[in-house]
């Protein structure tokens, strides 16, 4: 049927990448041990990759925005936090 699109078809992007000879055999041997297929080796790596990633951008905004600023606790409130917390034998 002319003009229909088959959503279904492409419900995962599909893309070629380029990789080393070594890291390509390494990343096979480890998905065939894993029992899972190569897509979702590469896919989990990569979300992996950019969720630790995306932790570090939000670090480095933060040290931006309060590096004029000073970090100790005051001492009050220290004080009381440790006051709060029950005595315990070690």
């Amino acid at each position: 049927m002319a003009g229909r699109y088959n959503f279904g078809y492409t419900f995962f992007m599909k893309t070629a990448i380029s990789l080393p000879d070594p890291l390509f055999e390494a990343a096979e041997e480890l998905a065939k041990g894993l029992g899972m297929s190569r897509s979702e080796l590469y896919s989990r790596a990569l979300e992996t990759f950019i969720r630790s990633h995306r932790g570090a951008s939000v670090t480095e905004k933060l040290n931006e925005i309060y590096k004029d600023q000073r970090s100790e606790l005051d001492p009050v409130i220290a004080a009381m936090q440790s006051a709060s917390l029950p005595s315990d034998k070690w």
